[in-house]
């Protein structure tokens, strides 16, 4: 089987475990079609899944569509020798011409998530629910939510065990240390939480694109999850990305 087929067939798969439709059934119309071409029968699914560069139109991307049936998402789709990202102009350029403002760049194995509007393509590992993109499309964080919210050096460890306060052993100061390496509570250094609050200052701003840069070993880890923390204060945050 060529390389074409394999990166194509992949692809297919991928798509269809993320609740897109190549045909209408149960869950809903088909969501999927080709460039320059309507709804796919079974017969031209079949043919590209052996040779998708010898069909008919000859090489062909993937036009995904939101719930109304518009163009959504465009997915340009290579060689599996072939970074994805070598795609990015072209894709762009199709993407603008149908009004999609999000690109999925892949080869089967390599996948990119790229909101046109966001700056530049995310690696992810796998592709996303219609739903999800379409909760990504319409939500808009409650600045006044952020910067509200209080962010304090056990801003993540009240979510590991909200009560932590009120145990005994943490009580005791004697087994305090103990009590804490036993559960893994992670508490935040005062430079962790000062880039939290310049987010929060920055949100105030009317800002929404942030830059962390931080050393090796200085936690970028706990600072993301305590980011993610401060999002999910707002209840409208439910992108269900998978990013990795």
């Amino acid at each position: 089987m060529s390389k074409e087929a394999k990166a194509r067939i992949k692809i297919n798969k991928l798509l269809e475990e993320a609740g897109w439709r190549f045909f209408d059934n149960k869950d809903g119309q088909a969501n999927i079609i080709l460039e320059n071409n309507a709804k796919l029968t079974q017969t031209q699914l079949d043919e590209q899944g052996d040779d998708f560069e010898k069909t008919t139109n000859g090489f062909i991307d993937y036009l995904l569509l939101d719930n109304k049936g518009f163009p959504f998402i465009v997915l340009e789709a290579k060689k599996e020798e072939i970074n994805p990202l070598a795609a990015k102009e072209q894709a762009r350029k199709y993407a603008q011409s149908q009004n999609c403002r999000f690109i999925i760049l892949s080869n089967g194995n390599l996948h990119y998530f790229w909101d046109l509007q966001r700056g530049n393509p995310n690696i992810i590992s796998k592709f996303p629910l219609p739903e999800a993109v379409e909760g990504y499309t319409n939500f808009k964080p409650n600045s006044n939510t952020l910067t509200n919210e209080t962010v304090n050096a056990d801003y993540i460890v009240k979510t590991q065990k909200p009560d932590y306060e009120k145990d005994p052993r943490y009580i005791d100061e004697t087994h305090r240390h103990t009590f804490i390496e036993e559960n893994k509570l992670r508490f935040l250094r005062k430079y962790q939480v000062r880039a939290i609050e310049r987010i929060q200052e920055e949100v105030k701003e009317g800002k929404d694109r942030f830059l962390f840069e931080m050393a090796t070993g200085t936690g970028k880890t706990l600072t993301a999850a305590a980011v993610i923390k401060l999002f999910l204060a707002d209840r409208k945050c439910k992108t269900g990305f998978v990013f990795g």
